[in-house]
């Protein structure tokens, strides 16, 4: 690599911070419209949504069905956001690779024991009540039941909970998307099974992929088709082949849909999922993650066009944005300042601080890592299996 090709190349913390920050930005888009389908998106806000919008309910937030008492839109992120920031606080605190234990003995303890500013509850309060029941489980597996934490994922509802906020295990093994695969499926192990536990694994590897020098959103999802298993690879594979038939992502957004439905269990109404929806399978895959790598495709790669096409697209949209921003930040693409700005403000929260947090873990962490492989370089060599002749 030339001199000319690293100063074009984003750096690390530009990576990081890009995918941090860009995963809040999508949530935040996605939470006000979060449920409902393209067309009632678009009916609701006379066209596309194109940037941050206010609740659906207007000021009737705090008791209109189905979302009370959350104040969903105005810039405030979701749990995604909230549950990213509570995993950098793990990495920041033990600065090594995790594993389930970490989350049953840092994790938990953070959301139920330290209030935060929680936007949509606009009150501080512990992060625990704002959490949805599929995250709850880890407080009542871990902490309440003393469930072995690689076991505790089981019996939960199957869904994008753990995926959501695995954006940071891709950042610590930026580049490696192998090593970020492997990880977080340990990680998600405490909250996830089956396709759900698989879908954290991928989208790590999907941000480690795309924090690579060179990467495109076609490497990215090479990188998550050469580790994905089972239904979770057939949903990215034919969502990604239909993707990259547009140009756009406005023209991709029912056709994506379609693309998912066979692997997908919630259904055509996704408030209303079917009484076989959230069961482990071998078949299925959460909607979100193929969704979401398929508007980063369908967008080039673009942060803006394939945030707003994962908020367009609706249904669990903030998860979706969330890890289309993830990715496509990590990919170098930039967030705008303006959205960064409002979601910063109206969320109470300082959007870089974990980034730079994060960044400095992943470098203490690769050290680690070099340390640990140059070890067992030299025991494996005294063994005789590397450079001695037969």
């Amino acid at each position: 690599m030339t001199h000319e090709d690293t100063e074009n190349t984003p750096a690390l913390d530009e990576r990081i911070t890009g995918a941090l920050v860009g995963a809040a930005v999508g949530d935040a888009l996605g939470g006000p419209v979060e449920g409902y389908s393209p067309e009632q998106i678009a009916e609701r806000h006379g066209g596309r949504v194109h940037g941050v919008v206010g609740p659906w309910h207007g000021d009737d937030w705090r008791t209109a069905r189905p979302i009370a008492p959350y104040h969903k839109g105005d810039g405030h992120v979701t749990d995604d956001t909230l549950m990213t920031h509570a995993l950098v606080r793990v990495y920041a605190r033990v600065r090594d690779h995790l594993d389930a234990y970490a989350v049953a003995d840092h994790l938990v303890p953070d959301l139920m024991t330290n209030p935060r500013w929680i936007p949509e509850l606009e009150a501080e309060t512990l992060p625990l009540h704002r959490i949805f029941l599929a995250e709850k489980w880890l407080v009542a597996r871990l902490h309440y039941g003393h469930v072995d934490p690689r076991e505790a994922g089981v019996g939960n509802i199957v869904n994008c909970g753990a995926a959501m906020y695995m954006a940071p295990v891709g950042l610590v093994n930026a580049a490696h998307p192998a090593a970020a695969y492997a990880e977080a499926l340990d990680v998600a192990g405490a909250h996830q099974s089956s396709y759900g536990r698989e879908a954290a694994g991928v989208f790590a590897a999907a941000v480690a992929a795309a924090c690579a020098p060179d990467a495109t959103p076609d490497s990215v999802v090479a990188a998550c088709l050469s580790l994905a298993k089972d239904g979770t690879r057939e949903a990215i594979e034919k969502v990604c082949e239909e993707a990259s038939l547009h140009t756009d992502v406005e023209s991709a957004l029912r056709p994506l849909r379609e693309a998912v439905a066979p692997y997908d269990t919630v259904g055509p109404d996704y408030r209303s999922p079917s009484l076989g929806a959230r069961r482990p399978s071998r078949l299925h895959a959460i909607e979100e993650l193929p969704v979401a790598l398929g508007m980063v495709v369908a967008a080039r790669g673009d942060f803006r066009h394939a945030v707003l096409g994962a908020v367009n697209y609706g249904r669990d949209c903030d998860s979706i944005a969330t890890m289309a921003g993830a990715v496509t930040g990590a990919l170098g693409s930039p967030v705008p300042e303006e959205w960064a700005k409002t979601v910063a403000e109206a969320s109470r929260l300082d959007l870089w601080v974990p980034a730079a947090t994060l960044t400095s873990v992943a470098r203490d962490v690769f050290a680690r890592d070099v340390e640990r492989r140059r070890a067992h370089e030299r025991a494996f060599a005294r063994l005789g299996g590397a450079g001695c002749s037969d």
